[in-house]
């Protein structure tokens, strides 16, 4: 086996009826065998930061990557194409929205989500969990599984690790993630601590449930992997508290997983919360699994993580400030509603490639977005994503020159 595939072999024995931690057992009777298909293949010298490559059954992503949220099967104010345009590798969609509309048995029907919204790459879905914290008064968590009232038309539906499961099989995302408990940031340890608990336990059902639905058929191919199913990524939560976030890390470390999410973060903490409880959390997952943060988009979070060692990201932030005239260029962030730009004849990043900033000037947009025109909402949003993108293409960059300080200081100088 060649050094660059990272391979990673786990027994496990998956109970059918209980799921506590003294049941799930090693046992070499009921072989699991787990291959990551995740190569990296730079490593920043000065930081933790690291360039990989990430096999899907719909394509590599090259990591870091952004991915932009696609939360019911559409990233707002864009279509598949302006996606593409601006150099989108995955996007993210969630598995309670789509539950709930158009539902999972039409997507099923139609040939999966890729199909139904046209789109042909990478797709993670969200199992659910946040938006369930979210609508915290219209839920109810047992051991089991969550009980929650739709905020369409107040109807019943309870989820459980295993359905969630099944929901994400139906939909045919080339990632999925397991059910979790999301507390808030400034939750007291004993509830972090009952979330926690939940959360591992769920995680385990689920890993269950995936294995026996998705017999394990990655192979080696060349420097890469050949991928035709679709991969199960966990979810660490602990809050901000060192001791729980690295006991999550450690726990969900030995389940049969092909990476992590981190969870549970850039829920209302303070930036340096967020990179404490990194901290106590990277270091005890394994360096050869791609490791995702959810929910979060802006500049220099996304570097301070990246020079951590996290590789993946999601975010609403750069479509919804867009929908507000809030643009991000090279020297900063603007608002193209300001008086400034009313009269500028140039595009809102001269060192942007995206068709946007090609084709429109300042003074166009500002005009758009004054007059309450919709396509102020697609042009902008469309730059946003592709700063990002963009951003992402020059830290993989970075990282392969082993200059990755150099670019976060020249980011932070505009963004902090």
């Amino acid at each position: 086996m060649p050094e660059c595939l990272n391979r990673v072999s786990v027994l496990f024995r998956f109970p059918i009826t209980a799921f506590g931690n003294d049941n799930f057992l090693i046992n070499r009777e009921n072989m699991v065998e787990i291959i990551s298909p995740f190569k990296i293949i730079a490593k920043d010298g000065k930081t933790s930061a690291r360039a990989g490559l990430l096999y899907t059954k719909h394509g590599v992503i090259e990591t870091p990557v952004f991915m932009p949220v696609a939360t019911q099967a559409s990233v707002k104010a864009l279509t598949d194409e302006d996606l593409r345009g601006v150099k989108t590798q995955c996007i993210l969609s969630n598995t309670y929205h789509l539950y709930l509309r158009p539902g999972v048995d039409l997507l099923a029907k139609m040939g999966g989500l890729h199909n139904f919204m046209r789109w042909d790459g990478g797709i993670l879905t969200d199992s659910g969990g946040f938006q369930v914290h979210s609508l915290s008064h219209l839920r109810k968590i047992t051991e089991d599984g969550v009980w929650f009232k739709s905020h369409h038309d107040g109807s019943k539906h309870f989820f459980t690790p295993e359905n969630v499961i099944e929901y994400e099989s139906k939909i045919g995302s080339d990632i999925w993630t397991c059910l979790d408990v999301l507390i808030p940031a400034n939750a007291k340890h004993a509830d972090a601590r009952k979330a926690l608990d939940v959360t591992k336990r769920w995680a385990r059902r689920a890993a269950a449930k995936y294995h026996a639905i998705t017999p394990q058929a990655i192979k080696p191919a060349g420097s890469g992997f050949e991928v035709s199913h679709s991969l199960l990524f966990g979810i660490i939560q602990g809050a901000i508290f060192p001791d729980l976030r690295e006991e999550a890390a450690k726990d969900m470390s030995e389940l049969p997983l092909h990476g992590f999410c981190i969870g549970g973060l850039s829920v209302g903490e303070t930036r340096e919360e967020m990179n404490l409880a990194l901290a106590h959390t990277i270091p005890h997952l394994p360096a050869a699994k791609p490791r995702y943060l959810m929910g979060l988009g802006t500049p220099q979070e996304m570097l301070d993580c990246i020079e951590r060692g996290v590789d993946m990201f999601d975010c609403v932030w750069p479509t919804r400030v867009a929908r507000n005239g809030q643009v991000m260029t090279s020297n900063g962030k603007i608002n193209i509603k300001n008086v400034a730009h009313r009269a500028e004849d140039k595009p809102l990043d001269e060192t942007c490639d995206c068709f946007v900033c090609q084709k429109y000037s300042r003074a166009y947009l500002s005009h758009l977005f004054r007059a309450g025109e919709l396509t102020s909402h697609r042009l902008l949003s469309a730059h946003n994503i592709r700063f990002l993108t963009r951003l992402m293409e020059r830290a993989r960059a970075a990282i392969k020159a082993g200059a990755f300080s150099e670019l976060k200081k020249e980011i932070e100088a505009h963004y902090v």
